[in-house]
């Protein structure tokens, strides 16, 4: 493992690294006020490492909920993740004793970095995915323990804090808009999801407009494949780049 590589990851992972220290904190906070401790956080960030559902799971360990009803709901918040990992199995094919590790860290600000990166010339692919999971793992849990610590020695109104998390969402939205001149695929998105929110409800359109938005995805790809390409970097550029940022 090289210096460089080191170096390389937590470059690139910086950005996530500020928005889940303040996203563990947010949910370390509300998981004090609802009386857990800083080990809960720990404990949680560690095995389930979901932002989403850990924030939901705040609710749903207060009210008592059945193990029954939790699955459900862990299954039916983090079903994105399939559509994510299918992407993904060529790049992680043949990883070995990583693979697993790979495809649990495989979170949507992962997911979006490995897919616009590459690893630096002559390092393993396998190793800087691996390296990449293991960094953005840390900070949530540095983030979750902060955020119970923190919200046991200050009092203050943690109403609306659990909006942090859209505001990632639309964060990672609009910075995927600002690096391609393609819109085609993210407009698509956005059509399908209001279109399955007016039919089937807030409470039910996650699951079909996932479903819809890889079917017309699937059907439209040469359609969005013949249109202006992305105009960030090449990986050589952004590897360049890097280096030249280095101490």
């Amino acid at each position: 493992m090289s210096k460089k590589l080191l170096k390389t990851v937590f470059i690139r992972t910086i950005p996530i690294m500020t928005g889940y220290v303040v996203l563990g904190i947010g949910f370390g906070v509300l998981l004090q006020k609802a009386g857990y401790s800083w080990i809960w956080a720990l404990v949680m960030g560690l095995t389930m490492y979901s932002g989403t559902m850990q924030y939901v799971g705040v609710d749903l360990l207060s009210s008592g909920a059945s193990v029954i009803t939790t699955a459900i709901m862990a299954l039916v918040v983090n079903a994105r993740y399939i559509f994510y990992g299918l992407p993904m199995i060529d790049r992680y094919k043949n990883s070995g004793w990583k693979k697993p590790w790979l495809i649990f860290g495989l979170t949507d600000e992962n997911f979006a970095l490995l897919c616009s990166t590459e690893p630096p010339e002559g390092s393993s692919d396998h190793l800087y995915c691996l390296l990449v999971t293991i960094f953005d793992h840390c900070y949530w849990m540095i983030g979750c323990v902060l955020g119970v610590l923190l919200g046991s020695a200050m009092k203050f109104n943690t109403t609306g804090i659990e909006f942090v998390m859209t505001a990632l969402f639309i964060t990672v939205f609009v910075d995927q808009w600002r690096d391609t001149n393609n819109h085609i695929p993210a407009l698509s998105g956005i059509a399908v999801t209001l279109i399955c929110l007016l039919i089937f409800g807030k409470d039910n359109f996650l699951i079909p407009a996932m479903l819809l938005i890889v079917v017309v995805l699937a059907l439209g790809r040469k359609y969005i494949e013949a249109a202006p390409s992305a105009t960030e970097a090449s990986p050589e550029e952004i590897n360049k780049q890097e280096e030249d940022m280095m101490p």
